[in-house]
């Protein structure tokens, strides 16, 4: 079965230190590449949302809530006034170590690596996927962006560079501890990014 979304655009984009040109850099100049032309001048004019998604409910609930919300208000049978892109970020490759009295140990190996990648990949497919079937039952044409590194600084990073106008972003509910310990994304962007965040906040059960 074919979980691959009918999208306009994915970009991979992985962060590394020490580079000339950013990743959000290389991003915006694909995407300059890609939009020349009438499509240039149609992007320049459009109010750009992003919508960020994950493996959560929280993340969906909120793509839902934005489609269902944000983009009524126009005429689908003209051009939208809206470039929309949903956004998936993956963590960066996270190897297994050991203490031991010598110091850590790295214990992955290139096929371990290799097989954890895939599975990356394919967990981003089946979310994009997902996220493609609900812009298409709600009739929002939107493009699809992987990421990849940090995700509240990859997010923070790219809204900038990419001046876009909203950020969109889900919910996990955290409680109080886990939300001191490993803080929030959605609170992250939302005292960090340069543009709007809308918190979409899943109603209590």
């Amino acid at each position: 079965m074919d979980i691959t979304p009918k999208v306009t655009k994915v970009i991979y984009m992985e962060t590394t230190n020490g580079s000339v040109e950013t990743p959000v850099q290389a991003m915006e100049r694909d995407t300059k590449t890609v939009d020349d032309g009438e499509n240039a001048a149609e992007h320049k004019n459009a109010v750009k949302v992003w919508i960020a998604v994950d493996e959560s409910d929280g993340s969906f609930y909120a793509l839902e809530w934005a489609l269902g919300h944000l983009f009524v208000h126009y005429d689908a049978e003209k051009e939208s006034p809206f470039a929309v892109t949903v956004v998936h970020v993956q963590p960066p490759y996270q190897p297994t170590y050991t203490a031991l009295p010598v110091g850590p140990v790295l214990f992955a190996s290139s096929g371990m690596r290799d097989s954890v990648v895939k599975a990356e990949e394919e967990s981003a497919a089946k979310i994009l996927a997902r996220a493609s079937e609900l812009c298409d039952q709600h009739k929002i044409k939107a493009e699809y962006l992987v990421l990849k590194g940090n995700p509240k600084e990859i997010l923070v990073e790219a809204v900038e560079q990419m001046d876009i106008d909203l950020l969109v972003v889900g919910s996990r509910g955290l409680g109080q501890i886990k939300r001191a310990v490993l803080g929030s994304i959605s609170d992250y962007c939302a005292h960090h990014a340069k543009c709007p965040v809308l918190i979409v906040r899943p109603p209590k059960a």
